[in-house]
């Protein structure tokens, strides 16, 4: 593969690119780049969504450049506002050491560990002065920072926003100028905070990154984008069998964007069902290995194969934590009362993918629900999707 393709191999799935001219050159000057993503350690997990970025930061490694992973542990104090209409809780240095941890083990299932340095930027967003903090506040408005359209709804609704939240994209901008950033990365909702960067990067002088985003992956629900929070997420650590289960209950339209995102080649015009096999196949091969993938489809098709039609009813969810198996059964409208849930679970009559239900007081967590398939007697089947 020639230069000029591996370059534009880039752009693939890129949003926005500011300046491109700009970052065409820096590619082609044969000069290793420092590119930048920052990680929010706020969850031990990293799911599909993630991935998308990820798979990018992996782009310009097998170009020469460097990853630079800039760990959030101060700014995880704080909590990103970013989409978000509420103040994120915030963590104790214990759970972001160990949500950290399990993070870049799960990183590096993508990137190429050799070419990528780790950075916390506690390291040096801790030993800033308030008079240094004064100075960094001076590069922006107060007008620039209510452009963020998170902070502008928010603040037309007359919903609260401290001051702490205010100075969130000016650390993780920091960040950028702490870390000598060429280019960074991130999601389209980032792009407020990334070109932040350039500007503070330009305030103190420095040559200022480029900056290239990358589309939010639609969560397995079909409507909201991939987040652990909603449920409606593929974790890469998810265990085969689920992993599979779960690909298999993505709507099929999003199934084009799933492909152009997650997978290397286009969607071939087979059926829904089949493009739906390809990707849980690939999806399964990447994260768990090829010898995992044979069990996993086994497993789907015995669960599916008791007789589950293909076009079997779905259900959509409650937003809980989780959920009673009498309710659930109820919930699928297989029982009226709770006595006569209870007495399908004794008598052997429910199954979940497969397996036979026998514990009345089975408790199940929401978020592991979606994509799996409940069944009543021999007839009655439902299969359930994230909650909205």
């Amino acid at each position: 593969m020639g230069m000029v393709s591996a370059i534009d191999r880039i752009y693939v799935n890129a949003v926005d690119v500011v300046p491109r001219e700009e970052l065409e050159h820096r590619l082609k000057s044969g000069l290793s780049l420092r590119v930048k993503l920052g990680i929010d350690p706020t969850a031990s997990d990293i799911h599909l969504g993630f991935v998308v970025v990820l798979k990018k930061l992996r782009g310009f490694q097998e170009l020469g450049h460097t990853a630079v992973l800039v760990i959030g542990d101060y700014t995880a104090r704080v909590g990103d506002p970013s989409g978000r209409s509420k103040t994120r809780p915030v963590l104790s240095p214990q759970q972001i050491e160990e949500n950290t941890r399990t993070y870049l083990e799960q990183a590096y299932l993508v990137l190429d560990r050799n070419r990528t340095e780790v950075r916390f930027n506690s390291e040096w967003l801790a030993p800033l002065t308030f008079a240094d903090i004064i100075e960094l506040t001076r590069a922006s408005t107060v007008a620039r920072i209510l452009e963020r359209d998170d902070f502008s709804k928010r603040y037309a609704a007359g919903e609260p926003i401290t001051l702490t939240e205010l100075l969130y994209p000016l650390m993780q901008a920091y960040d950028s100028l702490s870390v000598e950033a060429d280019v960074e990365l991130g999601g389209t909702d980032q792009l407020y905070n990334l070109l932040m960067g350039r500007h503070i990067m330009e305030y103190y002088g420095k040559s200022p990154q480029c900056v290239l985003t990358t589309p939010l992956l639609v969560g397995t629900d079909g409507k909201m984008k991939m987040s652990k929070s909603l449920g409606n997420y593929i974790g890469v650590t998810d265990p085969p069998n689920d992993m599979f289960g779960k690909a298999m209950s993505i709507p099929d339209e999003l199934m084009p964007s799933y492909y152009s995102l997650l997978l290397d080649h286009p969607m071939s015009e087979v059926e829904p069902v089949e493009q739906k096999r390809k990707l849980a196949r690939s999806l399964v091969r990447s994260f768990h290995g090829q010898k995992a993938v044979a069990p996993a489809e086994k497993h789907f098709n015995t669960v599916v194969g008791h007789g589950v039609p293909e076009d079997v009813t779905e259900l959509q969810l409650p937003p809980k934590d989780s959920i009673w198996i009498v309710n659930l059964i109820k919930l699928a409208g297989f029982a009226k009362t709770n006595g006569e849930a209870r007495r399908f679970v004794r008598g052997g009559a429910v199954r979940l993918d497969g397996k036979v239900i026998s514990n009345e007081r089975l408790s199940l967590p929401t978020a592991e629900l979606a994509g799996k398939v409940l069944q009543v007697g021999k007839r009655r089947y439902i299969r359930f999707i994230a909650p909205h």
